[in-house]
């Protein structure tokens, strides 16, 4: 078939991949210059830790402690927009014991399948991802964050998942060149890290030689539909055919899916990142830092650190109150660091697209023969894009999927 995927973030080019490997002809159509979006400027986890959705018990009344704050880690910009607001009571209703005890599992079935497939897919693509296999901490300062974090670990266990709280001389041991500033923390040695630009671009690379088709700087417009089926996508440089068709565009996909009649529910969260290079010290592992919801990623000798959940709309405005405190925050549990104030010429500023379940939207159109849905994977894009790349041909194919995906389907 010829299939087109709208979207050139990494859900959009893994899901090329296993179509291309499938022997279809691909055409990707990305509305920017490809060098640039959410995929690139991420913590670069695959971490199967994050099994909890982001629709969790006790983060409404935490949300709503740290709006009262300019530099917390979480801002809701006030507005009457009836998207938000259906997103918002949405959020509200799925935020208890019993929808993440249901949705849990379901998580964490697609994140240890993601994880498997991005270690194959980094092994076929040459290992070019950086990635390694190090697994990452959860840090925290707090007796009352650590006994949240040691309760995740007991939950962890559940899943088959190792997770050892350590004390603060343990953490050390593993951290020999800074010193680590903390009461405890959770080791996850199952989770993983890679560079995302290089895994953007070594997947853009391998499409490439394999002939598919990327289109930059096309804007869609519009769809040509016909008995049930999209048969082309308008751009604002022409119509792109198609047999089949794929929408990936992560903060966007409520916006475009509205264009084909499918409601969906979706919020952009901005977050931030700084890349400090060079760096005369540097971390030995991932880590989070639980009680700033700030995440600490080693590159060789670099150095990113990013954090904060902004539910502002779709914007690239850098708001460098809520980038202090990441970098503070770097400072506070490395003293070693001394890292420098951020410069917003420096500052990256990236949309994730968060559903109101914490659970990303997979599967066909409700609407459509020859539509399939992937968005909403929040911040969980890297961790996530190979598993559904492969569950996509899957669907496409109409072949059994490697796991249950309907807690995942578009209309739930």
């Amino acid at each position: 078939m010829h299939i087109t995927i709208i979207g050139a973030g990494v859900i959009g080019m893994t899901t090329a991949y296993y179509l291309t490997k499938a022997g279809h002809e691909v055409t990707i159509i990305e509305k920017s210059d490809g060098t640039n979006n959410c995929s690139f400027g991420n913590a670069g986890y695959i971490s199967p830790s994050h099994f909890i959705p982001l629709a969790s018990p006790g983060i409404v009344a935490q949300g709503l402690k740290w709006m009262l704050s300019s530099s917390s880690p979480f801002y809701i910009k006030p507005r009457l927009n009836t998207s938000l607001i259906k997103w918002g009571l949405k959020f509200y209703s799925n935020a208890n014991e019993k929808t993440v005890a249901k949705n849990a599992p379901h998580l964490n079935s697609i994140l240890q399948l993601s994880r498997k497939l991005t270690i194959d897919l980094n092994d076929d693509l040459n290992n070019g991802f950086s990635l390694e296999t190090k697994g990452c901490f959860m840090l925290y300062k707090t007796e009352e964050t650590g006994h949240h974090e040691a309760e995740l670990a007991r939950e962890a266990k559940k899943y088959s998942m190792d997770a050892p709280v350590m004390s603060q001389s343990e953490i050390q041991k593993m951290e020999p060149n800074v010193r680590v500033d903390v009461l405890g923390g959770v080791y996850f040695p199952i989770d993983c890290h890679l560079h995302p630009l290089h895994m953007m671009a070594s997947i853009t690379q391998w499409l490439t030689y394999a002939g598919v088709k990327i289109l930059y700087q096309q804007e869609v417009q519009d769809f040509e539909v016909h008995s049930g089926q999209v048969k082309a996508v308008i751009t604002d440089k022409g119509k792109i055919p198609c047999d089949h068709l794929v929408v990936a565009v992560g903060s966007w996909l409520e916006i475009l899916s509205a264009k084909l009649g499918i409601n969906l529910l979706l919020q952009p969260g901005k977050g931030y990142s700084v890349t400090f290079n060079n760096r005369p010290n540097n971390l030995a592992h991932p880590s989070i830092l639980v009680d700033a919801r700030v995440a600490m990623t080693p590159f060789g000798n670099a150095l990113r650190v990013g954090g904060t959940m902004e539910l502002t709309g779709i914007n690239d405005d850098i708001n460098m109150k809520r980038v202090k405190p990441i970098v503070d925050a770097a400072n506070d549990y490395y003293p070693d660091l001394h890292l420098p104030e951020a410069q917003v010429e420096k500052v990256w500023t990236g949309l994730r697209p968060c559903s109101p379940d914490g659970l990303p939207y997979i599967g066909n159109s409700p609407h459509h023969q020859n539509v399939t849905i992937a968005g909403g994977h929040a911040m969980l894009g890297i961790s996530l894009a190979a598993a559904t790349g492969l569950l996509v041909k899957q669907i496409v194919h109409k072949e059994k999927t490697e796991i249950s995906i309907d807690a995942f389907r578009v209309d739930r």
